[in-house]
């Protein structure tokens, strides 16, 4: 009787759910990136009398369902499989791409806040895939996942705690100059984005290659590594195509609604010739993810699309404007 062979496919368990605490860690990623957004927008619309309904909008959210929110995301990013999460993270990242190159030098604010918003499931996944590939094999590997959750949890809090902070007290401290933080804020909120873009660009680089790295380790050879990346390449390129031109005829939230599931409704069949069967139901959770990520940033979807949204620094051109004409009427009266 021959001795069973050792399957590398098998071994590499690539439809295993992601461990716990790199689940919590890409949710907690996420509640950094969806305060600080919602940090950005709140100033943005106290500074402007006339967003004052959008202000109360932001203002009146619920905590309990920001803490439901995290706790949901973190079950869905915990529940997907790795070879799901990978393919998730690779697709956002071409789109990302294409999106950043095709905008143009006048309306670069609105998308690229847009894309921040749209990221934060494939954020969660890159987070997820690169923590579960940098501690793979490592000697202290359960220790170096608490402690990386531990730190998540501290940022976490930090920016739940600054957000609290500036839509409770930040016209009051603004007006009174007295606060340190809102001090800040009022005077270099305006290069949050570009901060907040570096560091998404650095995320998703690690989550990159480590979803290349999590895919590639299921194929014995090149031909089956060819045969998979392929019909994958071909499958983004027109999902990004498409994706595209639909949300610039329907911007809004139901466009969104309808580019998440041509989006995975394109993964479901792709995996379908080049898959496995919990790799589809990995493609489910990450559907029920992707509009439970919409939801919560509902509002901030709607402030994208306010054009004249004060994304930049107000303080810049107002004082630079009566230089020019002060010393006209001197001239005037000298002559």
């Amino acid at each position: 009787m021959a001795a069973p062979t050792s399957d590398p496919i098998n071994q590499a368990c690539p439809l295993t759910p992601l461990h716990t605490p790199s689940g919590l860690v890409g949710a907690l990623g996420v509640l950094v990136l969806n305060s600080l957004l919602k940090v950005y927008f709140f100033v943005g619309c106290a500074n402007d009398p006339q967003r004052r309904l959008e202000k109360e909008r932001l203002r009146t959210q619920w905590a309990s369902l920001e803490t439901v929110h995290l706790a949901g995301l973190a079950l869905f990013l915990t529940v997907v499989g790795s070879r799901v999460a990978a393919l998730v993270v690779l697709e956002f990242s071409l789109r990302a791409v294409s999106t950043l190159l095709s905008l143009g030098k006048g309306s670069r604010g609105p998308e690229r806040l847009q894309l921040y918003l749209l990221c934060q499931y494939s954020l969660g996944c890159g987070l997820s895939c690169g923590l579960s590939f940098l501690q793979e094999g490592a000697p202290h590997r359960t220790l170096n996942l608490l402690l990386s959750l531990g730190l998540a949890t501290l940022l976490g809090l930090g920016a739940r705690r600054l957000h609290r902070h500036v839509c409770r007290l930040y016209e009051l401290h603004s007006s009174q100059r007295y606060c340190g933080v809102c001090l800040g804020l009022l005077a270099g909120v305006h290069g949050l984005p570009r901060l907040l873009g570096r560091a998404l660009a650095v995320a998703f680089a690690v989550g990159d290659l480590a979803a290349v790295a999590l895919i590639n380790r299921d194929f014995l050879t090149t031909s089956e590594a060819v045969r998979f990346w392929t019909p994958l390449t071909i499958c983004y390129t027109l999902l990004v195509i498409y994706m595209q031109e639909e949300q610039r005829q329907h911007p809004g939230l139901q466009s969104q609604v309808q580019t998440v599931l041509v989006r995975m409704g394109g993964l479901f069949v792709l995996l379908l010739t080049v898959g496995r069967w919990l790799d589809l139901l990995g493609i489910l959770v990450s559907l029920l993810g992707e509009l439970w990520c919409l939801v919560g940033v509902r509002t901030l979807l709607d402030l994208c699309q306010i054009q004249d949204f004060p994304t930049q620094r107000p303080s810049v051109s107002t004082p630079s404007q009566p230089l020019p004409s002060t010393p006209q009427p001197q001239s005037s009266a000298s002559s």
